[in-house]
């Protein structure tokens, strides 16, 4: 694995004729299988599965989920049977996502939609424990505590000054550790994939809670950059990302991290950061991944 992950900075006339500079944080070099908040998610799920005694993960995600193919190969990679939860009905042929994680050995089980909303409640935890047998669970997304203290690791790796670090949002997660890894006067923002406002602002402090027993108050997302919804995309968002990859040779993934970088670039353009402001950009998977 390559950690820490690079940074580099982003030379942009968009930006630095605004007095903004743009650094990125490469979390997506971290390893092909394990890339950017994946890997940091699971890291210490991992620990604490095997503190246990468990020698099976189970974790939830939908079709196309990058958390399912990452908890797969990490669980071939150190020595667990994994299960994944898929939301929805099966359909055959399985599409590469989940063709990918039972290549490495992950066994699939799918719940309806309404089964699937209720996930973490008892009963049907109790069910999937009937089917499946003795498992060590990891959320939808790995974000949970665990969660929360390997993400809270990044802002450490990073030697170059910045005032404001940027994420992508699904779940909370990572925005959660990130902020809780800040240095005074730093401050966390992300960017919301989902379409709804507020929603994971309390799923955020909920996560920082569990982890460290207190929010840490320096953070906030933002909702108006989700383009319809998760895994939705707009001719806007698309031309973005032409236009970004023209410029920089980086493709970024349409369906988080674009989606963060318009958001920077739109705020800039718009006057919210202040003359001088030093953007951290956390960019957590490639542009050849569906998350």
């Amino acid at each position: 694995m390559r950690l820490p992950s690079p940074v580099v900075e982003l030379a942009d006339d968009r930006l630095s004729r605004r007095g903004i500079r743009l650094f990125l944080k490469r979390d997506d070099l971290i390893d092909s299988e394990l890339p950017g908040n994946k890997w940091r998610k699971l890291k210490y799920n991992l620990d604490d599965a095997r503190r246990q005694g468990h020698d099976t993960l189970l974790t939830f995600g939908g079709a196309y989920s990058n958390h399912i193919r990452a908890t797969a190969a990490a669980g071939r990679r150190f020595g667990f049977a994994t299960i994944g939860m898929i939301r929805g009905e099966e359909h055959l042929p399985l599409n590469d996502s989940l063709a990918y994680a039972t290549e490495q050995g992950m066994r699939l089980g799918y719940l309806d939609r309404g089964a699937y909303r209720r996930k973490q409640e008892a009963d049907v935890i109790g069910a999937l424990r009937e089917r499946w047998g003795r498992f060590h669970l990891i959320p939808e997304g790995g974000s949970n505590a665990w969660a929360v203290r390997g993400c809270a690791e990044l802002p450490a790796e990073i030697g170059e000054p910045f005032d404001v670090i940027c994420c992508a949002c699904g779940t909370g997660g990572t925005l959660a550790g990130i902020a809780a890894g800040l240095r005074p006067g730093q401050r966390a923002l992300g960017f919301s994939a989902l379409r709804g406002e507020g929603f994971l602002d309390a799923e955020t402090e909920r996560l920082q809670r569990e982890a460290y027993g207190a929010g840490s108050g320096n953070w906030s997302i933002e909702y108006g950059f989700h383009f319809g919804g998760y895994a939705r995309r707009t001719p806007v968002l698309d031309g973005f990302i032409d236009d970004f990859t023209a410029r920089h040779g980086l493709r970024p993934d349409w369906v988080y991290v674009a989606k963060m970088l318009y958001g920077i670039f739109t705020m800039a353009e718009r006057g919210a950061f202040q003359d001088g402001t030093r953007i951290m950009a956390v960019i957590t998977g490639s542009g050849q991944e569906r998350q």
